[in-house]
């Protein structure tokens, strides 16, 4: 019997998030240093065998996103069929990055100052 994947739009989520919910990210770091929302927790997609029960999204689904929708989708598939309530966030960072949600660029908020996008140490002549 397949897992029924439940999907909220963006207003959803941003209002569950206020109510309390937590936004996991499954992308990879690569892709979480180029955007980000801030309220977000990194548990990419390749970690997720080994880090599965950090996803927890306290009295509400926890809410999975990742670029478009697709790869968060099987997260929640399998978040859920691990007994973990989850939901997808439809449209993913590109949706969220539509809708005006607040988003983190560059990693700089994550004290990556003086470093490049790859974690580099940043030389400045």
């Amino acid at each position: 019997m397949a897992i029924e994947v439940h999907d909220v739009d963006v207003a959803e989520a941003r209002r569950r998030l206020d109510a309390g919910a937590r936004l996991f990210d499954v992308r990879e770091q690569g892709e979480w240093d180029d955007v980000h929302a801030p309220e977000a927790t990194l548990v990419p997609m390749s970690e997720l065998v080994a880090r599965w029960q950090e996803i927890d999204g306290g009295d509400q689904p926890a809410i999975v996103v990742c670029h478009s929708g697709a790869r968060s989708a099987r997260v929640v598939a399998a978040l859920e069929q691990s007994g973990v309530p989850a939901v997808n966030l439809t449209g993913g960072m590109v949706a969220w990055e539509q809708a005006g949600q607040p988003v983190v660029h560059g990693g700089a908020a994550d004290g990556a100052h003086g470093h490049d996008a790859h974690g580099e140490p940043r030389h400045e002549h």
